[in-house]
């Protein structure tokens, strides 16, 4: 959420937000709100001061003059339950505007309608040549006995699969290598709950906006996460934090559901776009500082970045641009990996700047050193690893010409120090 304050001082900027972003929120219509909810609560205030005053009055009054003032009282009693009730009205208007309102993008985040006009900042790692005709990961993984889709969409509809043996052991030793290594620079590991109430999600941002993306337990009140994100930045939610305790690192592995509602049609083919998967996920909540947060975004993406290179990925890195943002994000780094059989780097990670607009909406602050100023932290957050999606490239880049899959040297010690993959004979 923003501070009112800076949309009353420069309501074009979060127009033109709105514009960039792709967001239709009414401003002007959110400062008429605004402007009439200050002066009802003016009113409220100037007449809770004059009830104040007569109430205390009222006992050195003559019989006359009291009963003047306790006419005046009862009169004031009346006005006060008419704002009361404006005010009732107006909150509620007020509030909904206000968790529609997008943050402004960082004046170095290229301005675009969408992903296709994000900016690559660089490219790490060769492309391999094959010299047979290479399969993709489907193909790879039915040959190899490690996919079955077919029983995935059976038991549960599309967009859903089955890893197998060799498969699901390279899952999860791809998601246990990113969280050994992340946890070893620091980021403490949480377990975290995996339905979240409304607060949780309107705090981190994702209500309103993804509640059509959101696997909801109407009978429960409760939601699935699309990703850790929301139980590790919501963790510390409505506390103050002591400053000696900034930045907090968290890490969790955690399984996330996602509708893909909207997608019908779209990348229907093997694990790119499904409905369940596992990821690793890191969230820094620091001090409320532009550089510190330029600091941990950086850090965010080279702990990314370290999980891709020692994993012998070919990956490129790219400042995603206005139309590509979320709501809160100020400005978003994606990871993207080459893909032999899309013939194109495909996002696999993203690390994300919200500044203070997550902390503001969860109400999460420390108290500011040498003064009593309570101020909201800044938060980010960046996936380590998603899988199965990153088995797309790790199949499809490590496949030999004998239909073997060549297991990378940094997972072997997960799979009992297994080198290759082979049919099954």
């Amino acid at each position: 959420m923003i501070d009112i304050k800076q949309i009353r001082d420069n309501p074009e900027q979060f127009k033109d937000a709105c514009s960039a972003k792709h967001f239709n929120v009414d401003i002007d219509g959110l400062l008429a709100v605004d402007a009439e909810l200050k002066t009802v609560k003016q009113q409220l205030q100037d007449i809770s001061t004059d009830k104040n005053r007569l109430g205390r009055s009222i006992p050195k009054l003559s019989p006359e003059e009291k009963q003047s003032a306790l006419s005046q009282l009862s009169e004031l009693k009346q006005r006060e339950a008419e704002y009361n009730e404006q005010l009732g009205q107006l909150q509620p208007q007020f509030d909904e505007l206000m968790q529609q309102v997008p943050q402004p993008a960082d004046d170095d985040v290229p301005l675009g309608k969408d992903d296709t006009e994000n900016i690559e900042i660089r490219k790490e790692g060769e492309i391999p040549r094959f010299d047979f005709e290479p399969k993709d990961h489907v193909q790879l993984g039915l040959a190899l006995g490690i996919i079955d889709i077919e029983r995935g969409v059976k038991l549960a509809g599309t967009r859903n699969y089955f890893l197998k043996g060799d498969g699901a052991l390279l899952h999860w030793a791809v998601l246990r290598f990113a969280m050994d290594l992340v946890a070893g620079r620091g980021y403490v590991p949480l377990s975290v709950p995996l339905l979240m109430k409304d607060e949780a999600m309107r705090g981190t941002g994702y209500y309103p906006g993804s509640e059509d993306q959101t696997y909801r337990m109407e009978k429960d009140q409760l939601n699935l996460v699309g990703t850790a994100e929301v139980p590790l930045t919501a963790y510390r939610m409505g506390e103050i934090v002591d400053a000696d305790e900034l930045p907090l690192k968290y890490v969790a592995l955690s399984s996330c559901f996602r509708r893909e509602a909207g997608a019908a049609g779209k990348d229907t083919y093997g694990l790119y776009r499904i409905h369940q998967f596992d990821k690793v996920e890191q969230v820094v909540v620091c001090a409320n500082s532009a550089e510190e947060s330029r600091k941990y975004h950086e850090e965010i993406l080279a702990n990314a970045e370290a999980v891709m290179r020692d994993l012998g990925l070919p990956y490129r890195v790219v400042n995603v641009c206005t139309g590509d943002l979320g709501r809160g994000q100020a400005k978003k780094f994606d990871i993207e990996a080459w893909m032999p059989s899309r013939g194109k780097y495909c996002e696999t990670h993203s690390a994300s700047k919200f500044y203070e607009f997550q902390a503001r909406r969860m109400n999460l602050r420390y108290k500011e050193p040498g003064t009593k100023r309570n101020l909201f932290c800044h938060t980010l957050n960046n996936t380590v690893i998603a899988s199965p999606r990153i088995l797309i490239p790790i199949l499809e880049l490590y496949q030999n010409a004998d239909g073997s899959l060549t297991i990378p040297e940094v997972l072997r010690p997960y799979m009992n120090g297994k080198q290759k993959i082979t049919q099954p004979s």
